[in-house]
């Protein structure tokens, strides 16, 4: 059985990780005002670059740009994948990992030859460690992304398809949809496919646009644009996705320490009254026998 003094470092302990999980929790709150800010800033933008470019696309002919041209065998995919640089947020991470797992399965079960772009620690480490063909991995960028870099890979991804190294880019991240919410989403980022219409009816009740300069040309010159933004939105939408399972986390944490805190102080006086008691026993038997 414990001794009290062990009893008391215990509950020394238990009290010094709640301030840490506190800490951690006041840290991830702040961090995820500033970037869930930037975040619902540019996702209304995200959203009607893509319905705009969408119903462009959908009104030419889709030869008229490779990345609008579905390749006729498709047999080699890559995966833009994103987890965080950091653990202690729960299952964020496992989540998008284990997301990623069962995609990558699917294909390679359809006979498809997978490759993974990187970006997160986690993600990076353990893709790195098993069997899976890792193309290239970005860690330690959150909160330093600008378009400049965002471009950079959209270029890469580019190149790649137009040289027939890749058939299909996909893309995984974790979607923001509220604090207690957080969804992995997959989408296609190349080729572009426009939306779909069920009738005529609906593809006439679309939006018509004046384009200048032409609709095929504004089209050329957005799409690498479009790719782009969906990639930056796809960051802005993780982090914020990870502070906010951190803040749950390190709450849900504080909460356990709080408990278990109140746990030991009951088992603590129980232990302090059972030796109180063994002493008075011990007392009143030692004045019995001197009689």
């Amino acid at each position: 059985m414990a001794t009290l003094r062990d009893i008391q470092h215990k509950i020394g302990a238990v009290k010094k990780t709640r301030q840490i999980t506190r800490a951690m929790n006041m840290v991830a709150a702040a961090k995820l005002r500033g970037v869930q800010m930037r975040m619902e800033s540019f996702d209304p933008y995200a959203s009607k670059f893509a319905e705009v470019l969408g119903n462009l696309a959908s009104r030419i002919e889709p030869d008229i740009h490779p990345l609008l041209v579905r390749k006729d065998a498709v047999s080699r995919v890559e995966l833009l994948h994103f987890t965080g640089d950091r653990g202690l947020c729960g299952s964020f991470n496992a989540n998008l990992i284990n997301a990623a797992v069962k995609w990558i399965k699917e294909q390679r079960g359809n006979g498809m030859t997978c490759s993974l772009t990187a970006v997160g620690k986690k993600g990076r480490d353990y893709f790195k460690r098993r069997d899976y063909n890792l193309t290239e991995g970005h860690v330690n960028i959150y909160g330093n992304i600008d378009m400049s870099f965002v471009d950079q890979m959209t270029r890469g991804f580019i190149d790649r398809y137009l040289a027939d190294e890749v058939d299909e880019v996909y893309m995984m991240y974790s979607r923001f949809l509220g604090m207690a919410k957080q969804v992995p989403t997959l989408i296609k980022l190349i080729p572009i496919e426009p939306p779909k219409s069920d009738d005529d009816e609906a593809r006439s009740a679309a939006a018509e646009y004046l384009c200048e300069p032409t609709p095929e040309e504004l089209l050329i010159e957005l799409l690498p644009k479009h790719i782009s933004v969906q990639i930056y939105n796809a960051f802005l939408q993780n982090e914020t996705s990870e502070h906010a399972a951190r803040m749950a986390a390190m709450d849900n944490a504080s909460k356990n320490c709080s408990e278990l805190v109140e746990n030991l102080t009951l088992v603590f006086n129980k232990a302090r009254q059972a030796a109180i008691t063994a002493e008075l026993m011990d007392i009143v038997g030692g004045a019995e026998a001197l009689k």
